[in-house]
């Protein structure tokens, strides 16, 4: 974007349809219209939040580095702020917001791990019962 182009909420409410979509992330403004019908979410997710701030959606997915940059190529503007506009969604992504939504999914790995390492404990022993069964059945029929 060359120029810095301000737009009210109200501006941006008014590109609510799938032939021209604006949406708010981090106050800055994305016109997303020829990327509706490549969004790897579907086109739903954008024209839920056509028209509006999608800061908060857009972070809860995680979006990739790509997606990132993809935002930098369709940027037509920033939000002017005005008295009575709702306020921002979420915190701009800081320098560790990368690493944030790894929290999440390790919390998530820690949790499988444990998983597994009961699955393995209770077949290591079932086995062992099996053993000792198969044992005293031998013992019995000798």
């Amino acid at each position: 974007m060359s120029s810095t182009v301000e737009l009210t909420y109200q501006d941006v409410a008014e590109h609510n349809t799938k032939k021209d979509i604006y949406v708010v992330i981090h106050d800055k403004i994305y016109d997303c219209t020829q990327f509706v019908d490549e969004h790897p979410g579907g086109e739903e997710v954008l024209l839920d939040c056509a028209g509006q701030d999608a800061t908060e959606a857009f972070e809860d997915v995680g979006h990739s580095d790509e997606a990132r940059e993809t935002l930098d190529k369709i940027q037509v503007g920033v939000l002017k702020r005005q008295p009575g506009d709702p306020a921002p969604k979420a915190a701009p992504p800081t320098s560790s917001g990368a690493n944030s939504g790894n929290s999440d999914s390790t919390g998530v790995g820690i949790g499988v791990y444990f998983i597994i390492l009961i699955g393995g404990a209770l077949g290591y022993l079932g086995f062992q019962y099996m053993a000792k069964q198969q044992q005293a059945q031998q013992a019995g029929a000798a």
